[in-house]
């Protein structure tokens, strides 16, 4: 009697600690996914500013035409990239196609005395510092779940109930890890 007693007793601690670990990486993958919903929010944001960026310079760069093409196809790859690496590709592709925009701005006195354009770079500096505080939350709840899932003995539970590995928003190219500059 006493043997089944510590038994259930055993039992009975085993189950409620598999119970709070389990809870526990539910909450930490609630946090992961609030955090790519940041970035999402501050993407697309990004992308709607790019897209009146393009159409307050076209007037003023009507024979930079491939130059206005090439930025408008990374953008539209970057609206319809999924999954976090592909977000992260299309981003880095979206950042290089802005800095060869900007880079050719600079030749367009009138259009940098653009009240628009300037109110545009304002808001897009304000959006990247935006966009990295979102990426930082996000990829430090992506180490806390990644260590979670991966630690003995919770990763016996994670394994169990198919929890698995969570990407990191990275962008690949050191060069797209800096703010666009827009110099006017």
């Amino acid at each position: 009697m006493l043997t089944a007693g510590i038994i259930l007793a055993v039992a009975a601690v085993i189950t409620l600690w598999a119970i709070g670990v389990y809870n526990g990486l539910v909450r930490l993958r609630n946090m992961k996914d609030e955090g790519w919903s940041g970035i999402d929010v501050q993407l697309k944001r990004r992308h709607d500013l790019v897209g009146n960026l393009v159409n307050t310079v076209k007037g003023y760069m009507a024979h930079e035409k491939s130059t206005l093409e090439e930025l408008a196809k990374a953008r539209s790859a970057a609206q319809n990239a999924s999954g976090v690496a592909q977000a992260a590709q299309a981003e880095g592709m979206l950042s290089q196609a802005m800095g060869r925009l900007f880079a050719v701005m600079e030749n367009y006195p009138e259009l940098r005395a653009s009240e628009n354009v300037t109110q545009l770079q304002n808001t897009l500096t304000s959006l990247e510092d935006e966009i990295q505080m979102a990426r930082r939350y996000y990829n430090g709840t992506v180490r806390d779940f990644n260590t979670r899932i991966e630690v003995f003995p919770a990763c016996l539970v994670a394994r169990q109930f198919g929890f698995t590995k969570a990407d990191f928003f990275e962008l690949e190219n050191a060069a797209e890890r800096e703010t666009p500059q827009v110099v006017f």
